[in-house]
């Protein structure tokens, strides 16, 4: 078992003692590195990027060349699972992911295959065991899946949405067929982050995209609770450690108190959630995570360097020395001059010095 030379990730998600505030950022292997976009291009498309174990350990490792971030995230998409359930995902240029099939009706859900994660997305499990292997200790690798609620809104609909017309008209006319979806999805979770972690994951991310779509009481009924089931079907340890889990639901902080019940050791928070007003919510019973503005990396230095330091004072704000990973409130955006993270995260490391000294 190869020894992890930087853990601080793992230990501010169980809230232990910190030398320096760990940062990582999501889709920080993405489009605004150049670097990736010739990888890309060897690929052929995006599909045959992340299904090629060489160029999905290549991009992941990219970014943490150009910047001393405390943890790699599995270079993949939330998408594999209903491709995987024979939904037939692909993607047009400029109009993201669509699917060539949907699924709307109760004979559509009864159809649904069982999932075999360890067969049915063998290429994911071999990526995490490549880029496990490649990191060499250096930082932890989290592993990822969608929630189940966000991954019905795109099986439902076909592909994005704003409106999420589909999705909402099942949840609201037929919602026992919504549950049966969401029922198989969620044991299609906890299958594929079982056997990311088997692969190699130490840490694992609920990506509950849409779950700010929702009204407060269905957030809870046909998002949250899913995840809850997820997370208490998940591996919780492995070599010796405890495996962290992290849900990330865009535009949920008004929620941080019921999500407390999932079980999950750390929540994301976006841009619109004061942090010590999160820390003030969670009370030491959980970790908190983000939520720079992914904007702001469009700024000038001293923009960036003012906006990172106020996020760490309000981290900070309390008292409290661990239980904070900096990151960004959503994905860094495929506009960002590669230059500016540098400043977002050696702004991070060298100012929460203040704090964990």
């Amino acid at each position: 078992m190869t020894t992890l030379k930087n853990d601080r990730f793992l230990r501010a998600l169980l809230r232990e003692p910190v030398d320096t505030t760990p940062v990582w950022m999501m889709r920080q292997a993405g489009r605004y590195l150049p670097e990736y976009r010739e990888t890309r291009a060897q690929a052929g498309d995006f599909l045959s990027l992340c299904k090629n174990t060489e160029f999905a350990c290549e991009v992941t490792l990219q970014p943490l060349r150009r910047y001393e971030l405390d943890a790699a995230i599995l270079f993949s998409d939330i998408l594999t699972i209903p491709d995987a359930l024979g939904l037939g995902l692909y993607f047009e240029a400029g109009e993201g992911p669509k699917f060539h099939k949907t699924v709307r009706t109760e004979q559509d859900v009864a159809n649904l295959p069982k999932l075999n994660a360890k067969s049915d997305l063998a290429y994911v499990m071999n990526a995490v065991s490549a880029i496990r292997s490649a990191l060499g200790g250096q930082v932890p690798l989290i592993g990822f899946s969608g929630s189940p609620w966000t991954l019905a809104t795109y099986m439902v609909e076909g592909g994005s949405s704003k409106e999420f017309r589909f999705t909402k008209n099942m949840m609201y006319a037929q919602p026992e067929v919504l549950h049966a979806l969401l029922d198989h999805l969620a044991d299609s979770v906890i299958d594929y982050l079982n056997a990311q972690i088997d692969a190699g994951a130490q840490a694992i991310q609920i990506f509950d995209s849409w779950g700010g779509a929702l009204a407060h009481r269905e957030y809870v009924e046909f998002s949250l609770n899913y995840m809850t089931k997820i997370i208490a079907g998940l591996q919780r340890e492995k070599d010796g450690r405890r495996i962290p889990i992290i849900v990330f639901t865009k535009g949920g902080g008004q929620w941080l108190e019921a999500m407390l019940t999932t079980g999950a050791d750390a929540f994301g928070l976006d841009w619109t959630t004061p942090l010590y007003t999160a820390r003030d919510v969670v009370a030491g019973r959980a970790a908190l995570q983000g939520n720079l503005d992914p904007a702001t990396l469009y700024g000038s230095t001293a923009s960036i360097e003012k906006a990172v330091k106020a996020m760490l004072d309000d981290a900070y704000r309390n008292g409290e020395k661990t239980g904070y990973i900096a990151n960004l409130g959503h994905g860094i955006t495929q506009w960002v001059d590669p230059a500016q993270p540098k400043i977002f995260v050696d702004t991070v490391h060298e100012y929460s010095a203040k704090y964990l000294g």
